[in-house]
């Protein structure tokens, strides 16, 4: 199998940095390939704008749309943009490798979607959702958060781990990919939140680590999660009466 993690966090010595070392080391030794994209260490630039493109469709307003379909048929995708390309269809399966900040994914992997999954190419109007791009292949998102497990559940002060993570999961289904429930590392704690003595964190931290590695060991088992598909919903987009 052919695996692409897209690495988000600023740290090298991070416990993000540690899960992508994990599942490096773990897929290889399974003998599968891997491709790590480490967004910030190669300096992707997550914001959209003209400047990304040097023969404009429209050189008097800037639609990123427009724009981004236009480079693809002309064949001039701005080339850090082109090389992500490559990368993801060289994929079979996509782990997604971030910290949960501010409820969400870090700025950068909402610019990397904003830039790459590029109009009128990955995805038009029809070719979305179960008829995606990339329908075939998987993807996994293994997340690191501060608040413990348990704060996570629905209810719970931290927010429901599920809805905070559905935009990206949502995301990954328009694009065609089959989308594995998350790994979720919870009570990361530091920098003045703390729900463990040093001791309990460093066997929190190597009990987590290894909770990822034998998820990945069992990758192939894992069943997707459910989403609807073209034939459940009507002409305007509403859900139909007999879908499931």
């Amino acid at each position: 199998m052919r695996v692409l993690i897209i690495h988000c966090h600023p740290e090298p010595q991070s416990f993000n940095a540690t899960l992508t070392r994990t599942a490096h080391r773990t897929l290889t030794e399974q003998g599968h390939a891997v491709r790590v994209s480490d967004l910030y260490g190669e300096g992707f630039q997550p914001v959209e704008g003209p400047q990304h493109y040097s023969d404009r469709a429209d050189p008097a307003v800037f639609s990123p749309l427009a724009e981004q379909r236009h480079a693809w048929q002309q064949g001039n995708l701005p080339a850090d943009v082109q090389r992500e390309i490559d990368r993801l269809e060289w994929a079979e399966l996509l782990i997604l490798q971030f910290p949960l900040w501010w409820h969400g994914a870090p700025a950068l992997l909402k610019g990397w979607f904003d830039r790459v999954m590029v109009s009128g190419g990955l995805y038009t109007s029809r070719m979305r959702y179960d008829a995606g791009y990339f329908r075939g292949r998987r993807a996994l998102l293994s997340v690191t958060t501060g608040a413990p497990a348990a704060a996570l559940e629905p209810g719970g002060r931290g927010g429901d781990i599920n809805a905070l993570l559905w935009p990206l999961h949502y995301s990954l289904h328009y694009l065609g990919f089959r989308v594995l429930p998350p790994f979720v590392a919870g009570g990361i704690q530091g920098h003045g939140y703390r729900y463990r003595n040093d001791n309990a964190f460093t066997g929190h931290l190597q009990e987590q680590q290894e909770n990822w590695r034998e998820r990945l060991m069992q990758v192939n088992q894992s069943r997707p999660m459910t989403f609807p598909g073209w034939a459940d919903w009507d002409e305007n987009g509403r859900q139909k009466a007999d879908a499931g």
